[in-house]
């Protein structure tokens, strides 16, 4: 809008309340008040539990948002009439997206010569910015049910790899977690899950950027994923998704962490089913677990993200034997471990001592006992006591000095005597 007259005066109803700017695109939410659509839907979108900016009324991210013609049309007059005042004219909003029109590109990829056009169409609505509605009509018109069978169709012809990429990122965008429909195609498709598993080990057919997009999407599968079809994961599979940690090196900076978090998260959510947590160990896991967080060279929020699902791993996978032992074989374990605690967060603090606790309880050799003494874990055991930490954690902590101060009490790495001394309550 230009800069108005003094003396043209603004119908209240015509300006949107989260902006206080003439609507260019009304619409009404379920509650009955009226917001421009580029306003609200950006309120949809960054809003963790989204209300209804005036009355405060819960609103789904979904939510519905009906045009208000009649009052676009008002607008449009008005600002014709004050035209000569400076007001610009509001142009018509394209027409809103519908499920129709969703069906007919849909149909495109049915046929070759369309494919890649209807590809496109779909890519260009799914990642437009502010038009939650649009991906909204795009799950209840099929798109993520089209996408996963495309997936299956794609990841056996790897002369389609780049219209595989593609459906990667529409199903991304699109994919509805509350949605029935949506669910209900991904639950028990073991097709699906092949699929997943041969882009993720198919090195030579498939290029890191479609890898990425493939694990990305499995991390929003295995969430709805049955305890049937999360038993059945193959070794393969976990193989595929341990490769995403390995090639850490070959991702560009920009797009390390999201390919990262999501096959933690993949890991993290299968972990306790069936026999997971062995065939994760089997792929070598932990020793790459610790090496990433070795290498980790991120912006500190979303270095504290990966090492938190890092450490709530490796706790999960120390739980047994067969991981205590990779873990000890590690050079580095018990230091990585120990030199996080207070560092991070509370949930590392937690997960670092439960490992601790795990490998002292169950793994405590002679030699594990000595590598705890110098590599500084003992030392920083002793700290948690003195530091502003949980109760339950300092217990655990006591109980595992407690248990080796037999080991370690003479040490001069570590003067009990003088925290006995400052803390004669505590008994170890």
């Amino acid at each position: 809008m230009c800069d108005l007259d003094q003396e043209v005066e603004i119908p209240q109803y015509f300006l949107c309340p989260i902006s206080l700017q003439i609507m260019k695109d009304p619409v009404t939410t379920v509650t009955g008040i009226t917001y421009d659509r580029e306003n609200i839907d950006q309120w949809l979108k960054e809003a963790v539990d989204p209300v209804c900016p005036v009355t405060k009324q819960p609103l789904s991210c979904d939510s519905d948002l009906t045009p208000n013609h009649t009052l676009r049309r008002l607008i449009q007059a008005w600002c014709v009439v004050n035209a000569r005042h400076g007001v610009e004219r509001i142009p018509t909003p394209r027409a809103a997206l519908t499920r129709t029109h969703i069906v007919k590109i849909l149909r495109g990829l049915t046929v070759p010569r369309l494919q890649s056009a209807a590809l496109d169409q779909l890519l260009a609505i799914a990642t437009s910015d502010g038009l939650v509605n649009d991906r909204r009509v795009m799950a209840e018109s099929g798109v993520v049910k089209a996408m996963v069978s495309y997936i299956i169709k794609c990841s056996k012809e790897t002369k389609t790899t780049s219209f595989l990429e593609k459906a990667l990122r529409v199903v991304n965008a699109v994919w509805t977690p509350t949605s029935t429909e949506v669910v209900k195609c991904v639950s028990e498709n073991y097709e699906l899950l092949d699929s997943i598993t041969s882009i993720l080990n198919k090195n030579s057919c498939f290029n890191n950027t479609t890898r990425n997009l493939a694990v990305i999407f499995m991390k929003d599968v295995v969430k709805v994923a049955s305890s049937s079809l999360a038993e059945q994961l193959s070794p393969e599979f976990f193989e595929g998704v341990i490769k995403i940690l390995r090639s850490r090196g070959e991702i560009n900076e920009g797009d390390f962490a999201g390919p990262i978090k999501g096959a933690l998260r993949i890991l993290l959510e299968v972990c306790p089913h069936g026999r997971n947590r062995y065939k994760i160990i089997e792929a070598n896991a932990i020793f790459e677990l610790l090496e990433l967080e070795l290498e980790l060279n991120l912006a500190q929020t979303e270095k504290k993200k990966i090492t938190e699902l890092i450490f709530c791993l490796l706790a999960q996978l120390c739980s047994c034997a067969e991981g205590r032992a990779q873990f000890m074989a590690h050079s580095g374990g018990i230091a990585v471990v120990s030199e996080k605690i207070l560092k991070v967060s509370p949930v590392v603090d937690d997960r670092a001592v439960h490992i601790l606790a795990l490998i002292s309880k169950c793994s405590a050799t002679k030699e594990a006992l000595q590598e705890m003494l110098k590599v500084g874990a003992v030392y920083t055991l002793c700290i948690v006591l003195q530091a502003d930490c949980a109760k339950y954690l300092k217990d655990k902590v006591r109980e595992i000095l407690r248990v080796h101060s037999y080991v370690w009490n003479n040490s001069p790495c570590i003067q009990f005597n003088y925290v006995l001394t400052r803390y004669p309550l505590m008994q170890f």
